[in-house]
């Protein structure tokens, strides 16, 4: 299949489908048109990224821009697979590297841009109050009860939340209780919902709702890193995709991620 007719085939689906995060769940994208700024953003930004773009067409008096939320992994197989995206911002560093090994970003648009932290959460009414230390029994605080999770293999949340297990050495005693979920959102929810006792999620996250509550903070020496990359796609050529992202750096973005909970770098990376 050519590339436009790819990108053809990604504009019909995106059309009819679902590939946009709500706070409850899966909703519809707004049919993409050739006018429309198409941005794919982790899941764990939501709120933030909202807040965000309201601003940009608040003061650029722009079309506002069309963004799909979903799992950092996902969003890069379907930009591997040709979906018609302008901008990428992932909740790691490694499906960043990943499109940018197979040249499909602009690599001097490229900017980590934020920092998160991981959390243990619980229902907002459980009566639980976790350490997360060396030598911690996560199994005996679950009581035969899951653990909710993004994926540990895909999805960056689920990667970061299995790492800090294995360094505090808890992995074991529960690796054969999560409840893994497509992105950190439906994990969240899991907990939210009371469906699971505990969760791993960012720390925005729990932030974002009212119904969970932090139990523990994972030490930041637990797991990599975890900072959010941006970058302009290659085949890209959307006049507005510069704009959006220079002003997703600027001063007047830093607000919505700051009450969210997000730490600003703004760090343009070699290459830039």
């Amino acid at each position: 299949m050519s590339m436009k007719a790819t990108r053809r085939f990604w504009l019909s689906l995106m059309a009819v489908g679902c590939l946009s995060l709500g706070l409850g769940g899966l909703v519809p994208v707004a049919q993409a048109q050739s006018r429309d700024l198409v941005v794919f953003a982790a899941a764990s930004l939501k709120n933030a990224l909202d807040e965000a773009a309201a601003g940009y067409v608040r003061e650029s008096g722009k079309p506002a821009p069309k963004i799909s939320y979903a799992a950092s992994n996902a969003l890069a197989m379907q930009i591997e697979a040709g979906a018609p995206a302008d901008v990428f911002v992932s909740a790691d560093l490694d499906w960043m590297d990943y499109l940018a090994q197979k040249k499909m970003i602009k690599p001097e648009t490229r900017v980590n841009l934020l920092a998160n932290r991981i959390v243990l959460v619980a229902p907002k009414d459980a009566n639980v109050q976790v350490t997360l230390a060396p030598g911690l029994d996560l199994a005996g605080i679950l009581k035969g009860g899951r653990l909710a999770m993004g994926n540990v293999d895909a999805v960056p949340a689920g990667k970061y939340g299995k790492a800090a297990l294995e360094k505090l050495g808890a992995w074991e005693g529960v690796k054969s209780s999560i409840a893994q979920a497509d992105n950190v959102r439906a994990a969240l929810l899991l907990v939210s919902r009371g469906e699971a006792p505990l969760g791993i999620v960012y720390q925005t996250d729990a932030a974002s709702d009212p119904n969970v509550k932090i139990v523990g903070t994972f030490p930041e020496d637990s797991h990599p890193p975890i900072v959010y990359p941006m970058a302009g796609l290659k085949d890209s050529h959307h006049p507005d995709a510069a704009a959006f992202l220079n002003y997703l750096r600027s001063s007047a973005a830093k607000p919505a991620f700051e009450k969210q909970g997000f730490t600003i770098l703004n760090q343009l990376v070699s290459g830039s």
